[in-house]
């Protein structure tokens, strides 16, 4: 009898959820049980449906991001296998994924069997990280953005996605003047002088769309 390999797609694009969804729910061994459009809602029904692998983003609405959806996920489940499928290319974010526990790095732009044969892979406890992501890991393309720290790293990606001072303080569990001082050393460590320039660098290494 055929092991189906059951997966959360994480996205909060409905278009592109379906898109994915439709790609692995024709695959004889992979079949989609649930889906989530924020970090809040991946976190809760990982608990309710135990997929055996999660397929997350990291760019979500406002509040929890994709990053501390998985670490949330592994405080609870610590054998969950997550597999990140993001634009998000360049350093630092992939290997603070990594080591945050993500057993899997892909891009978007990745074809659909590889995104098929890495849902397999790390459902059987491999790891698998994209050819383009292992040249980051390997330190061929340096970023600035390696500069910050892990909680610099979640407001800078947050205030790249358009989340307010408020919204992060709630998300991460800071307070506002927590937010303004870790906005205030992003700033300085970049080498910008304002908010919308932090957006325009983030929009130039792909970590959001314009």
């Amino acid at each position: 009898m055929l092991n189906v390999i059951t997966v959360m797609l994480v996205d909060d694009h409905e278009i592109v959820r379906a898109g994915f969804r439709r790609l692995l729910d024709n695959t004889d061994d992979i079949s989609v049980i649930a889906e989530a459009a924020t970090g809040e809602d991946a976190y809760s029904l990982y608990q309710e449906h135990s997929p055996d692998v999660v397929v997350m983003d990291l760019s979500m609405p406002p509040g929890v991001g994709g990053l501390e959806a998985i670490k949330r996920i592994l405080a609870v489940a610590p054998e969950a296998n997550i597999l990140v499928l993001t634009v998000q290319e360049c350093e630092p974010y992939p290997s603070r994924v990594l080591q945050a526990g993500a057993k899997g790095y892909l891009t978007k732009r990745c074809a659909p069997e590889e995104l098929i044969d890495a849902v397999r892979k790390v459902y059987h406890g491999n790891e698998y990280v994209a050819p383009s992501i292992q040249k980051e890991l390997d330190g061929k393309k340096a970023s600035k953005l390696n500069l910050l720290t892990k909680r610099e790293l979640q407001v800078f990606t947050q205030l790249a996605g358009g989340s307010s001072v408020a919204q992060i303080a709630d998300s991460m569990f800071i307070s506002q003047k927590t937010v303004h001082v870790h906005r205030s050393n992003i700033l300085t460590k970049l080498e910008l002088a304002k908010t919308s320039d932090l957006i325009h660098m983030a929009i130039r290494h792909g970590i959001v769309e314009a």
